[in-house]
């Protein structure tokens, strides 16, 4: 690995100043786990790595009035540890516990997660399905951008030099609203997502009708798709494996996968179709406060 430099801001303005300081040569580390492997394998060569940890903003995590906010820097392991994260916002907690294994857990980011921009991503179309929002600042001040529009390529982002991802909010749970992540891997071995699909789903009051979903989709596309009209299809119609077929069928247009030693193309889009059925069926389980048989990262 190349020599580099190595800051430790405590506020937030201390890093920004310095990010801005060294114009596209500085690289912000949470928890490490993907950035220190490019660096090994020469991807990236950062002349600085500032480590955001210290700052206390990106250490936030907590429930309000407001609903969630998820610092950029919270490791995988205080999140689905968290009582009001797994009552109100399970799939986030669904997709944080199969992100490696508990070493892994215990460093790596959601916010990290989010802005290495894989397409792959496990906790990304959580918090699509969550409805998240970006909070980013920067040298010109803070802007927010909805987690659907942040990633804009295999590994790129909305990010410009000088900015940084302070964290993610996600507004408060409905009543009647459950929510889930599932994801289709190759074999244990092999910690990588062929398809990932969250989903996000409110019931009327008889818990019989959809009044509103979000689905979300990683692995089949350049970055993680929002499936907004999947989502739509399903608003105002009978909870029933009709509503969900048709839901998933239109989840299954928007996929523009590849073919790769992980999976073909056909297969891919199928494994959309079973997943978006699964994971609605999960969801909507959850907001009926019903049993989930489900053993994460199956």
């Amino acid at each position: 690995m190349h020599a580099f430099d190595y800051a430790a801001p405590t506020t937030l303005a201390d890093a920004v100043a310095q990010l801005a300081a060294h114009n596209g040569s500085a690289r912000c580390l949470a928890g490490g786990t993907d950035l220190i492997d490019q660096m090994r394998i020469g991807r990236f060569a950062p002349r600085v790595l500032i480590d955001v940890k210290k700052i206390p903003e990106l250490n936030v995590l907590s429930v309000d009035s407001a609903g969630l906010h998820l610092g950029a820097a919270v490791p995988c392991y205080r999140i689905y540890e968290d009582e009001a994260v797994n009552r109100d916002y399970t799939a986030l907690a669904d997709s944080s516990r199969i992100i490696g294994g508990v070493q892994i857990q215990s460093r790596a980011s959601v916010g990290g997660n989010l802005c290495n921009s894989g397409p792959a991503a496990d906790t990304t179309p959580s918090l699509i399905a969550l409805e998240g929002i970006c909070v980013i600042a920067g040298p010109n001040g803070t802007r927010e951008v909805p987690v659907e529009e942040f990633c804009t390529g295999p590994g790129k982002n909305v990010l410009q030099p000088g900015e940084l991802l302070v964290e993610i909010r996600m507004p408060p749970r409905p009543a009647n609203s459950g929510s889930h992540y599932r994801r289709l891997i190759p074999r244990n071995e092999m910690d990588i997502a062929v398809v990932g699909v969250g989903a996000s789903v409110v019931l009327d009051d008889g818990k019989q009708n959809f009044i509103s979903a979000r689905i979300s989709l990683g692995a089949v596309a350049p970055t993680p798709l929002f499936a907004k009209e999947a989502g739509d299809a399903l608003a105002g119609q009978a909870v029933n494996d009709e509503s969900i077929a048709k839901a998933a069928a239109a989840a299954q247009k928007i996929v523009k996968p590849i073919t790769d030693m992980r999976g073909t193309e056909e297969y891919r889009e199928h494994a959309t179709g079973v997943l978006v059925r699964r994971v609605l069926q999960t969801a909507v389980a959850r907001a009926r406060s019903e049993k989930v048989d489900y053993r994460p990262g199956h």
